[in-house]
């Protein structure tokens, strides 16, 4: 259990202080009701062990009507996922296919694997998503697809990836791993694309440990995925417990994912729409609303009397609140051997050195837990100089 703590003269946790969340950051998956009886059920009626059962059909028809798509593949993990979908786009040797430069870097793995050559793309420098208005620039008689990934609470204008896509006859990968269920200019996050991609990682908003979907509309990409991972049983299966477990998170990621949005909206207008950590922003195209997975913050040093951001986010982390740096850019932790980029990458720059990401399980907290977000970041602005000083967590 956590005691909260607003102790206004002591120092940080990271310098002796006691920490304002003494139990740490909140566990993920959320132990409930729902979830507990999914595994006494099939333990007791034996479908854990079945290769493919109820569940996993009743998994893939929710995903199917959520996205309004035929087909659903489910798989091992949303990196397979990606390559399954490269494979059934039928994307090889020769090829490009343009991605963000930043991004996860298992999609640019992905593309590998496959033998094409990935193009890195500069982002938008209010929420560090691939940047739409740099998508026409990259595009070479080699280009076939795109993927397109929404990270950290940032959403891609999703319409006009679509509009530049048809107009050049590309396919789009739309990556939601991070935002299942999220509304993407009047659409759910994924149905934009000829295929969508989910992950239900340890970690993500639904969870099985592992595992991931591919969901389109296309049978012979189906088909194509299909033939690769059929190899007298199914290479890279998503089990029946995990299928099972994933249902009644589903049927609540709804009334979650407002829950996280109304946390987020709250911490933003208290302590997230600063020079210092700034909420990732996004382009106003049609109703949209993010889902949470990560929440992306733009760091300033600079606000923080130059305490680095590795520096901030161990400070933070030692009150109890879950912030971590972001990805690294794919342009710089890659050689430039293995991608392409048709320009500089500033944007991807910067956000390979500001980005910070605050975990998602604190969201679903009451009131204290996100007050206590407020006064762990207040408590290392006030330090910020001690911390650097004594730490040695200099920019």
């Amino acid at each position: 259990m956590n005691t909260v703590r607003d102790d206004a003269g002591a120092p940080p946790a990271i310098l002796g202080g006691p920490p304002i969340r003494s139990g740490g950051p909140p566990t993920w998956p959320v132990l409930d009701d729902a979830t507990s009886e999914v595994l006494h059920r099939a333990a007791g009626d034996g479908s854990w062990g079945l290769y493919q059962g109820e569940h996993s059909r009743e998994l893939s028809e929710r995903l199917s009507t959520l996205h309004e798509c035929e087909h659903v593949v489910l798989c091992a993990s949303g990196t397979v996922a990606v390559e399954l979908a490269l494979r059934g786009l039928k994307i090889g040797p020769g090829d490009e296919v343009l991605l963000a430069a930043y991004d996860f870097r298992g999609n640019l793995q992905d593309v590998l694997c496959v033998g094409a050559t990935p193009v890195l793309v500069d982002i938008r420098s209010d929420n560090w998503n691939l940047d739409v208005e740099q998508l026409e620039a990259a595009i070479t008689e080699k280009t076939r697809a795109l993927i397109v990934s929404h990270l950290h609470g940032g959403l891609v204008d999703m319409a006009t990836v679509r509009r530049i896509a048809d107009s050049h006859g590309l396919a789009v990968i739309e990556d939601a791993c991070q935002m299942p269920g999220a509304t993407v200019c009047d659409r759910i996050a994924g149905t934009w694309g000829d295929v969508a991609i989910l992950s239900f990682g340890g970690s993500k908003l639904l969870s099985a440990g592992r595992g991931g979907a591919l969901l389109t509309n296309d049978e012979s990409i189906v088909q194509r995925a299909r033939l690769y991972s059929h190899r007298g049983n199914e290479a890279y299966p998503l089990s029946e417990l995990q299928a099972a477990l994933l249902v009644p998170q589903l049927k609540r990621l709804e009334e979650r994912n407002q829950q996280r949005a109304g946390a987020v909206e709250r911490l933003i207008n208290e302590c997230f729409s600063g020079p210092g950590l700034q909420a990732f922003a996004n382009p106003h195209v049609g109703d949209s609303q993010p889902g949470y997975y990560k929440l992306g913050l733009q760091y300033d040093p600079h606000s923080f009397d130059g305490l680095s951001r590795e520096g901030f986010a161990k400070a933070v982390r030692a009150e109890g609140i879950a912030i971590d740096a972001g990805f690294r850019s794919l342009h710089r932790s890659h050689s430039q051997r293995r991608f392409q980029a048709p320009g500089p990458l500033p944007h991807a720059d910067e956000a390979d050195e500001k980005v910070l990401v605050l975990h998602h399980p604190i969201l679903l907290g009451a009131t204290a837990d996100l007050d206590q977000i407020s006064v762990a970041i207040q408590r290392v602005q006030q330090h910020a100089l001690s911390i650097r000083e004594t730490l040695g967590f200099h920019c």
